[in-house]
C-alpha cells in the first residue's frame, strides 16, 4: 500500500513539474508589459533570469561578482538536462581540447559552447531585453525548434555585462519619456545628459578592456569565460539607429594570426542569420566598418583566444529611445531592435549546433597549433627585471589571461631589442622574465608582446599598437629561438627593511620608481605623515637613491610610533624602505639640504561634466580612488564660475572640448599658487594665448598659408585621403628630462601612445620642455604620412611656471584605458612631485 501511495505522490509531483513547465512565464508575463513597450531596469532583468533558472530544468546560474554601485553580474548556463547534469565535466573537456585541463580526455557527445553577451555598453539597452527572450525560448518547453539545439551546445547567456551603464540610461529615459514615445530625434528623450550610459561607474568603456582588465566588472567576468574558453562568443552592440543591423564577417583589417577556419566560421555564421533577416525583409550588412585588430574588444579578444568571437550592431543606441524616425523616413522602434537581436542570438546557436562536432575539432586544432607551432616570427620573449614592480603588474596580467611564464634560463641569448631596435645578445639574469610561445595562449601571446603590429588596412577602427615592454616601460627581448624557462617561480627577497637599532632611524629613504610607489605617497599623506623628496640622486647609508627617492625624516614628524607606523605602512604596500641614522649624504644633497624637497598634501580638483571626455575624466577619478587611494573632489565644469579655486591646490582638467574656457581666472589661481594639470584636448586651450607660453606647430616654415591649388581627388577616396592625417593610436619614444620632477622615476626616455598629431613648440624659458618628439621618435603603429611629418619634433610634456603656481602640459594621456601602467608613475609626478 506503501509503496503504491509513493509512487502516486512521486507521478503527481511529476505532473505538477510538467504542468509548471509548460507554464513557464515568457518575459512579457513575468514583468507585466510586452517587450519593446518600455525599458527594463536591470533588476527586473536579474529577477526574471533568476526566475528562469529556479523554474526551469535547462538552466544553471552562475554569479560572477557585483558592479562598483553593487549590482549582480550573472550569467544564466543553458543546456539539455543531461549536459547540466554532467556540466563541470563539460568544462573540464572544454579546457582539455584547449590544453589548459587534465581531462577528461574523452566526453562522449560533448558539446560545443556558445556565449552570448549583451549590453556591454549601457545606452545600447535593446540587447538585455532580447537577452531575456532569448533565454526563454531556448528553455521553453513547447519550443521544438530551439530543444535539439540543446543536446548539442551549452548557451551561456549574460544578460547584461554593463549592469551600472545600463541602469544610467534607463533611469534617464525612464523620467523623461512622455505618456507616448516621441519619434522626432530632437525631443528630449533621445539626447541623453553626460557622461552617457555608455561607460561603467568610473567611465570606461567595458568592450576595450578584455584583455587589460583593469575593471571590476571585467576582471569577474574575464576570469569566467577563461574558466569556459566557448568555441563562439557574440558581443550583442548597437549602432546609429541611421544604420541598418550588422553582422559578421567582419571588416578589414583582419590580424594576421585569426586563422582561415575561424573567417569561415563568421561567414557560415552570417549566411544563418541572413536567412531569417532575409525571411523578414530586415536590412543588414556585413563586412564594414568593424574590423578585427585591437586585442581587447568582445570579439577579437575571444578570436585570439580559439572562439568565433563577433560583433552584432543593431540600429538605435541612445537615440533610438522606444521609437525614432530615420533618415529614410521609417519609424525604428524599440520592439524592431529587440526582434533583430533575438533572431541572430538563436540563428547563432542553431549555426554551431548544425556543425558542433566541426567546431570542436577546429577549437582543439587551434590550441595544438600553440603548443606545437606558435605563430609570429618570435618563440620566446624576456623581460628584464629592472622594476619589480612592473613586472609583478606585468605578471598579475599574464596570470589573468592564462599565460604561462617563467624566469631565468642562466645564458647568452640573441634577440631583438624593443628598446632600440636592434637584434643583439644579452645575458639573462635569474629573475628575468622568461615567456615560451610554445603554450595554449600562443596566439594571444604573439598579439600581446609582438613588437610591431602588422597592418593589412590602415582605415581601421581602434589603436594599432600596445605592446606590452612598451605600455608598462620594461626592457624586452625577442627571440626567435625557443627557450624555456628555468623555474615558475621568482626569487624574491624581503621586500621590507627596517632598522634594527632601537628601532629607531634618523629617517627612512624610500626609492621612486612605479605607481606603487606614488600609492605609499598617497598613503604616508593620509597618514599625517610629512615627506620630502630627493631633487637629485644621492648617495648615503652604502646605498644609492634615485632622484624623487621620499624621505621620512623624524624631524617634523612628531607623531606616536613613528618607526612602527612607518613600517607597518611600507610593509602593507611592499614597500622597501632603508634607515638611515644620519641626515649626511656620502654623495649629494645631505637630507637637510635645500635641494630636498618638501610634498604638501594637495588637495585635489578633478573637472568633469559636459565638454569634458568620460572616458579621460573616468581614468583620472579611478586612479585616485582605486589605484592610489587619495581623495579628489570631482566637480562640475559648469560650476567652476562659483567654486572657491583657492579650496584647491591642484585642478586637473581632463582631454575635452571646453567653450567659454576661463582662462583669465585660472591664471590668476595659478599665478598664487595652484597647479593646474592639462591633458589631452585641454592643453589646447592655453596655445598661443596672451600670458601662456605655450604656442601651436606652425606646420608651414614660413608660417603663411598655403595657397596652392589642392590635387582634385575622388569623392569615393576621401575616407582614405584622411588617413594621412591620422594617428589612431602609435606608440611613440619620448625624449625625457629626468632631472625635472616630472620625470623622476624614469630613464631618459618614455614611451608614449599617441592618439592624434597634437605637439606644440618647445617652451620658452618660462617653461621647461620635459618630454619631447625627434625624428626618431616614431616606433610601432599606423601614422598618417602627414602626421609623421607634423610628429617629427616638439613638445609633448612640459611645465610652465607662472607666479607662485605652475601649469603643466600633458599633450598625451599617460593613463589610457588604464593599461598604459608606464604612465601612471608620470601621471603622479605631475599631481604630487611637479611645482
Amino acid at each position: 500500500m506503501m509503496k503504491k501511495l509513493y509512487a502516486f505522490v512521486v507521478l503527481y509531483l511529476s505532473f505538477l513539474g510538467g504542468v509548471f513547465a509548460q507554464t513557464l512565464q515568457s518575459p512579457a508575463e513575468f514583468l507585466g508589459y510586452p517587450l519593446g513597450s518600455q525599458y527594463t531596469y536591470h533588476y527586473r532583468v536579474a529577477d526574471y533570469v533568476k526566475y528562469v533558472a529556479q523554474a526551469s530544468k535547462n538552466v544553471k546560474l552562475q554569479s560572477y561578482g557585483t558592479t562598483n554601485e553593487g549590482r549582480p553580474l550573472m550569467v544564466a548556463v543553458v543546456g539539455s538536462e543531461e549536459n547540466l547534469a554532467r556540466l563541470e565535466e563539460v568544462r573540464q573537456h572544454n579546457l582539455y581540447l584547449a590544453g589548459l585541463s587534465n581531462g577528461p580526455a574523452t566526453l562522449s557527445n560533448a558539446p560545443a559552447i556558445v556565449w552570448l553577451s549583451y549590453n556591454v555598453h549601457g545606452n545600447e539597452p535593446s540587447s538585455s531585453e532580447a537577452a531575456m527572450q532569448t533565454l526563454y525560448d531556448l528553455v521553453n518547453p513547447a519550443n521544438t525548434r530551439t530543444r535539439p539545439w540543446l543536446k548539442n551546445t551549452v548557451v551561456v547567456i549574460d544578460p547584461c555585462l554593463n549592469p551600472d551603464g545600463r541602469d544610467r540610461y534607463v533611469n534617464f529615459y525612464n523620467q523623461v519619456r512622455g505618456a507616448q514615445p516621441d519619434p522626432n530625434a530632437s525631443s528630449r528623450e533621445h539626447i541623453e545628459p553626460w557622461p552617457g550610459g555608455r561607460v561603467n561607474h568610473y567611465y570606461f568603456d567595458l568592450n576595450r578592456d578584455w584583455a587589460w582588465q583593469t575593471q571590476k566588472e571585467v576582471q569577474g567576468r574575464a576570469g569566467l569565460y577563461n574558466q569556459w574558453l566557448p568555441q563562439v562568443h557574440v558581443d550583442f552592440h548597437e549602432q546609429s539607429y541611421n544604420n541598418p543591423y550588422y553582422f559578421a564577417p567582419a571588416a578589414e583589417p583582419f590580424h594576421k594570426d585569426i586563422t582561415p577556419w575561424q573567417r569561415e566560421f563568421q561567414t557560415t555564421i552570417g549566411k544563418n542569420n541572413a536567412k531569417y533577416f532575409d525571411q523578414n525583409g530586415w536590412l543588414y550588412f556585413t563586412k564594414e566598418v568593424f574590423d578585427l585588430l585591437y586585442p581587447s574588444y568582445g570579439d577579437t579578444y575571444p578570436l585570439y583566444n580559439g572562439s568565433i568571437g563577433m560583433t552584432y550592431e543593431q540600429g538605435g543606441g541612445p537615440g533610438g529611445g522606444l521609437a525614432i524616425i530615420t533618415r529614410s523616413g521609417d519609424t525604428l522602434t524599440l520592439a524592431d531592435r529587440i526582434a533583430h537581436h533575438h533572431s541572430n542570438g538563436l540563428s547563432t546557436v542553431e549555426a554551431v549546433s548544425n556543425n558542433t562536432q566541426k567546431v570542436l575539432d577546429e577549437f582543439k586544432k587551434y590550441f595544438d597549433n600553440g603548443r606545437t607551432n606558435p605563430p609570429g616570427t618570435y618563440k620566446t620573449y624576456i623581460i628584464k627585471n629592472e622594476n619589480a614592480d612592473k613586472l609583478a603588474l606585468l605578471a598579475q596580467l599574464l596570470d589573468r589571461n592564462l599565460i604561462k611564464y617563467g624566469y631565468g634560463v642562466n645564458r647568452t641569448v640573441n634577440g631583438y631589442n624593443y628598446f632600440n631596435g636592434k637584434t643583439e645578445s644579452y645575458t639573462v639574469s635569474p629573475n628575468d622574465m622568461v615567456i615560451n610561445a610554445y603554450q595554449p595562449k600562443a596566439v594571444l601571446l604573439n598579439v600581446l608582446l609582438e613588437p610591431k603590429t602588422f597592418i593589412a588596412d590602415s582605415n581601421t577602427y581602434d589603436i594599432t599598437a600596445w605592446s606590452l615592454p612598451y605600455a608598462y616601460g620594461l626592457k624586452a627581448y625577442a627571440l626567435t629561438e625557443s627557450v624555456k624557462p628555468a623555474t615558475t617561480s621568482l626569487n624574491v627577497a624581503s621586500n621590507n627593511t627596517t632598522n634594527t637599532q632601537n628601532g629607531r632611524a634618523y629617517a627612512y629613504v624610500a626609492n621612486w620608481q612605479s605607481v606603487q610607489d606614488v600609492k605609499f605617497l598617497a598613503a604616508l599623506l593620509q597618514k599625517g605623515i610629512k615627506v620630502r623628496y630627493s631633487s637629485g640622486a644621492f648617495e648615503a647609508g652604502s646605498k644609492k637613491f634615485n632622484a624623487g627617492s621620499l624621505i621620512l625624516t623624524r624631524a617634523s614628524n612628531h607623531i606616536t610610533n613613528f618607526d612602527q607606523v612607518v613600517n607597518d605602512l611600507a610593509a602593507s604596500l611592499g614597500r622597501k624602505l632603508t634607515p638611515l641614522t644620519t641626515g649626511f649624504a656620502d654623495k649629494g644633497a645631505d637630507l637637510g639640504s635645500s635641494a630636498v624637497g618638501f610634498i604638501a598634501k594637495p588637495r585635489v580638483m578633478l573637472v568633469s561634466g559636459e565638454g569634458v571626455s568620460a572616458n579621460d575624466m573616468g581614468e583620472v577619478w579611478h586612479y585616485f580612488e582605486q589605484q592610489i587611494g587619495y581623495p579628489v573632489s570631482v566637480v562640475r565644469y559648469q560650476d567652476l564660475s562659483r567654486i572657491k579655486l583657492s579650496d584647491y591646490d591642484v585642478a586637473i582638467f581632463p582631454d575635452g572640448r571646453y567653450s567659454n574656457f576661463p582662462l583669465e581666472r585660472l591664471q590668476t589661481w595659478i599665478s598664487e599658487g595652484g597647479k593646474l594639470i592639462a591633458m589631452g584636448g585641454a592643453v589646447g586651450q592655453f596655445a598661443d594665448k596672451k600670458g601662456f607660453a605655450l604656442k601651436s606647430k606652425d606646420d608651414d616654415k614660413d608660417g603663411k598659408p598655403n595657397k596652392k591649388t589642392p590635387d582634385l581627388k575622388a569623392y569615393d577616396g576621401r575616407d582614405r585621403d584622411a588617413i594621412r592625417y591620422n594617428v589612431p593610436g602609435a606608440i611613440y619614444k619620448v625624449y625625457l628630462d629626468n632631472t625635472h620632477p616630472l620625470g623622476y622615476g624614469y630613464p631618459s626616455y618614455y614611451y608614449t601612445l599617441k592618439l592624434g598629431d597634437d605637439i606644440y613648440d618647445y617652451l620658452d624659458n618660462s617653461g621647461v620642455n620635459v618630454g619631447v618628439l625627434k625624428k626618431d621618435s616614431y616606433v610601432s603603429g599606423f601614422v598618417g604620412q602627414k602626421a609623421k611629418e607634423k610628429l617629427s619634433s616638439g613638445l609633448l610634456f612640459g611645465v610652465q611656471s607662472m607666479g607662485r603656481g605652475s601649469l603643466v602640459y600633458l599633450t598625451d594621456d599617460p593613463l589610457f584605458r588604464s593599461f598604459w601602467e608606464n604612465g601612471k608613475l608620470l601621471f603622479g609626478n605631475a599631481v604630487f612631485m611637479s611645482n
